[in-house]
């Protein structure tokens, strides 16, 4: 186990993790680089290349202005949504960007931010994620100062093409309990008489107490934080107090995160238009909420459809480039909220009870993202949409089973049903713009994690299949599925829509 709670739960801005947040960083982290280098005041011009998904849909997902801020220091987590489009602007105006808030240099996007569209990766030899991107840093007289490949592997998560082909990280972060797979995660929660949100809590605290791994915002670092810092640090809000033992800072760090994803849903609910980006999409969770509020208690299935209503203004926030919280990806930011929202409102209990339900939710959830994440894939560019709202969904299902006090069988049990039903789902968006297919399957998705969770708990005894077998399942169909149907718009959906 190498990933924490915090890096599966980020807080950022949409529309996409992966092309929106992963590139952001990756532009930060390469200024950030230049500055401890003391190559920053040197630097004249900063050339950057985007290759595969990312040069194909990068325009619909925000990758072209996630660039630009990276560049000018902003991180993901800190910056203000509506100062955004200033900032763009005053680049595009001026021919020029600020690198890190520090160093003007000259930058005109036609020249200097390259789609290569035609390349799938920075490498043509080496077969590595399909959202690789290429910054480059010259001098005065064009000499080159410093090159370095990033890819954005989903869910906002960055490696460089060192860590990427070394694995530095592998085996530095020690927990109490770690585990590999689900039955790891089976047996040692069994071996020790915990569930799984009991052994969570015990490696999450493990992970805070750690010197190296501070939990705080990247934009909080210091200049002098290395490399290594930058990439395991997890956006989670400051919760190092010395009034609170180190379970207490988790718990109350995972309840922000869930304050932060309901400020996130009721902002989409508030909200009413047109989506930017073309294809003129009216957001619609506003006046499904005002229907379901005329009609009250009257209709038995209304808790499925609020509960499609909170997805989906959790996704039409994120389509506008809102503030969200990936869940484990911008993408499939609706699902985990929504079954948390359906958990607080429609499941009886005192306060108190919600409030240790929604903690179990988040760090079983957690757990189950864990294995996909390390076994699997969470990117849509590289295993399509399974990886982003079937994985979401998995987690949703087997979290709302903890939440209901399930046991650990039934939790493994439920996030292997709602994968299981989303095998072979595609990534094709529309125009490149994360909002057809992808607001509507965020409802959807979070509608199979009840019925997940509902199958698995009214079951008894054993099941055929295992969480492990789905997501090697799902990882090897990932692979196999042609790239046209992995976050590149040429084919699906966004290629046989009917223009009128």
């Amino acid at each position: 186990m190498n990933t924490s709670l915090f890096e599966l739960f980020k807080i950022g801005i949409g529309p996409s993790s992966s092309h929106t947040v992963g590139p952001m960083r990756a532009a930060l982290r390469f200024t950030r680089e230049l500055t401890a280098k003391g190559l920053l005041e040197k630097t004249a011009r900063v050339n950057v290349e985007l290759y595969g998904s990312l040069a194909l849909t990068g325009i619909g997902h925000g990758t072209d202005r996630a660039i630009l801020l990276g560049l000018l220091g902003e991180a993901p987590d800190t910056i203000d949504p509506a100062t955004v489009d200033a900032k763009i602007a005053a680049i595009r105006e001026t021919s020029s960007i600020a690198l890190a808030g520090l160093k003007t240099i000259p930058f005109t996007e036609a020249e200097d931010l390259n789609f290569r569209r035609s390349q799938m990766y920075p490498n043509p030899e080496a077969h590595s994620h399909p959202n690789g991107m290429r910054f480059t840093a010259f001098d005065n007289i064009g000499a080159n100062l410093a090159d370095e490949v990033f890819y954005s592997i989903g869910g906002g998560f960055i490696v460089s093409e060192a860590e990427r082909t070394t694995e530095t990280i592998a085996g530095t972060r020690p927990v109490p309990y770690p585990f590999s797979s689900a039955a790891d995660l089976l047996s040692t929660a069994k071996q020790h008489n915990l569930t799984i949100a009991e052994l969570m809590l015990a490696n999450e605290v493990a992970l805070l107490n750690a010197p190296h791994i501070p939990i705080n915002r990247p934009s909080q670092l210091s200049d002098d934080t290395t490399t290594s810092d930058v990439k395991n640090t997890a956006s989670a809000p400051e919760v190092r107090s010395p009034s609170l033992n180190l379970e207490d800072q988790i718990r109350t760090s995972i309840l922000a995160i869930w304050e932060a994803m309901q400020q996130c849903t009721e902002r989409g609910i508030a909200s009413e238009g047109i989506l930017p980006g073309g294809l003129n999409v009216r957001r619609r969770a506003h006046r499904l909420a005002e229907r379901l509020n005329a009609i009250g208690s009257k209709d038995p299935l209304a808790p499925i459809d609020w509960v499609t209503v909170y997805a989906m203004a959790v996704n039409e926030e994120n389509a506008a480039g809102g503030r969200v919280v990936t869940a484990p990806t911008n993408g499939a930011a609706g699902v985990i909220p929504a079954i948390a929202n359906y958990y607080t409102h429609f499941i009886e209990g005192s306060e108190e009870e919600k409030r240790e339900g929604v903690i179990r939710y988040f760090l079983t959830a957690a757990a189950i993202g864990i294995l996909y994440k390390e076994n699997a894939s969470i990117s849509g560019a590289e295993v399509g949409c399974q990886g982003e709202v079937g994985v979401a969904c998995s987690m949703a299902a087997g979290g709302l089973v903890a939440a209901l006090n399930g046991t650990n069988a039934q939790i493994e049990h439920a996030a292997e049903i709602a994968m299981e039903h989303n095998l072979g789902m595609t990534c094709d968006p529309i125009g490149g713009l994360v909002q057809i297919p992808c607001i509507e399957r965020n409802g959807m998705g979070a509608v199979k994690a009840i019925n997940a969770a509902r199958m698995a708990m009214h079951e008894s005894g054993d099941h055929k299949l295992s969480l492990d077998q789905v997501i090697a399942t799902m990882y090897q169909t990932g692979l196999d599925m042609q790239s046209r149907y992995k976050e590149t718009s040429l084919a699906g959906l966004a290629l046989n829509i009917i223009e009128c």
